[in-house]
């Protein structure tokens, strides 16, 4: 389980620079540098989505099955499980991140593609 280091202060599940997450999703699966890769599991903090189910609106996230999201740990914590789809990383193994440590990047970003995993390698 990779050291994770999150710079992108504005998703809700960044807490200190560490992820709430016990697991995230990097896209890519074309990427042949980082800027081409994202933090899949990235949610804007504030932004409302709508509860498909209850109809309502939520501020919360809980991972839907088969997204590769993962459950909020409530606290963030240093490492996290990595399901990485950026097939051409010298890190990835069977679509898991084995760096020692990983760091995510996006500033401002207002959405997904605005992420990027800054660690990714060819």
């Amino acid at each position: 389980m990779p050291e994770l280091k999150c710079t992108v202060q504005t998703c809700m599940h960044n807490q200190d620079y560490y992820c709430t997450l016990d697991k995230i999703q990097v896209g890519g699966n074309s990427a042949k540098k980082a800027e081409e890769t994202s933090c899949d599991s990235f949610q804007e903090r504030g932004a409302s989505r709508i509860d498909s189910a209850a109809g309502s609106y939520s501020n919360s996230y809980s991972g839907a099955a088969g997204t590769g999201a993962g459950k909020s740990m409530g606290s963030a914590s240093a490492c996290s499980c990595v399901d990485c789809q950026a097939v051409q990383c010298k890190y990835n193994d069977s679509c898991q991140c084995h760096a020692g440590k990983i760091s995510v990047e996006g500033g401002n970003a207002s959405q997904s593609s605005q992420t990027a995993c800054a660690t990714f390698a060819c």
